[in-house]
């Protein structure tokens, strides 16, 4: 069995004063996936016994960055989409074990205004050639923050954030493209009608103790890896962020 945890640190130097290397013993995970770092290498003396770690950090300093820590020894690393374009900002680390890939990911926020919508999509699409790519060569678990609330279930207010960065039609729809791609939300497969369960929640308008949240953190993966699935769970109990780690143990 394997256990593989996300999570959005929101800056893993703050983080760390948050408890975060607590958090990490207690969830014992076999592959802990970091998003949003927000460091460059140097800046925080962070290991673990038993574990090694991979980084991709963003060009811009404070900014992005993705990181995995792992039990399990990687076969290759890839820290590129191999498309310049998206390469720059830190959003991946791709680590290829015996039985399976594993992929962590920060989808960029289209931003206010939706500034950004046109270069998120571009970024989906990379994405989802990026995820094919590794699919056709073996099975692949992808996780993290992928800054979209796929259905009104996964987000408090569906009606007022329609147009909103995180929840706009076009967003929803690239998403249901990369499940119809071939991969599973591995939550929704084991819960799929589980309400008011969210892994982000602003820090404005004290949203986290409203639980006015959204999921937006999942773990998905090939198809073919759904009988070997355990179970999904959102901690909505940890803190150190403003999102919540989440899980994921398989059969492999």
């Amino acid at each position: 069995m394997l256990k593989f945890i996300s999570w959005n640190v929101n800056g893993l130097r703050a983080c760390d004063g948050k408890g975060f290397r607590e958090t990490f013993a207690a969830l014992d995970a076999d592959a802990f996936c970091l998003q949003e770092t927000k460091m460059q290498a140097g800046q925080l003396d962070m290991s673990f016994p038993g574990y090694e770690s991979y980084w991709n950090y963003a060009e811009k300093k404070g900014y992005s960055g993705t990181a995995i820590f792992t039990r399990l020894k990687p076969l290759q690393v890839l820290t590129s989409f191999g498309e310049d374009e998206h390469d720059h900002e830190g959003r991946v680390v791709a680590l290829e074990f015996d039985a399976c890939w594993l992929v962590t990911v920060y989808v960029p926020n289209s931003q206010d205004g939706l500034r950004r919508l046109d270069y998120r999509m571009r970024f989906d699409e990379c994405l989802r050639r990026f995820l094919l790519r590794l699919d056709a060569q073996k099975p692949v678990v992808v996780c993290g923050d992928l800054n979209v609330a796929h259905q009104e279930i996964d987000l408090k207010n569906p009606k007022s954030n329609r147009r909103n960065a995180g929840f706009t039609d076009e967003e929803r729809e690239s998403f249901s493209q990369l499940l119809s791609a071939g991969f599973t939300d591995t939550f929704r497969h084991f819960y799929p009608d589980l309400k008011d369960i969210y892994s982000w929640w602003s820090y404005r308008f004290k949203a986290r103790e409203k639980n006015a949240g959204w999921r937006i953190d999942y773990f998905l993966c090939s198809q073919r890896l759904v009988p070997q699935l355990i179970d999904a769970k959102i901690h909505t109990d940890i803190f150190g962020s403003d999102h919540c780690p989440v899980e994921l143990t398989l059969n492999v």
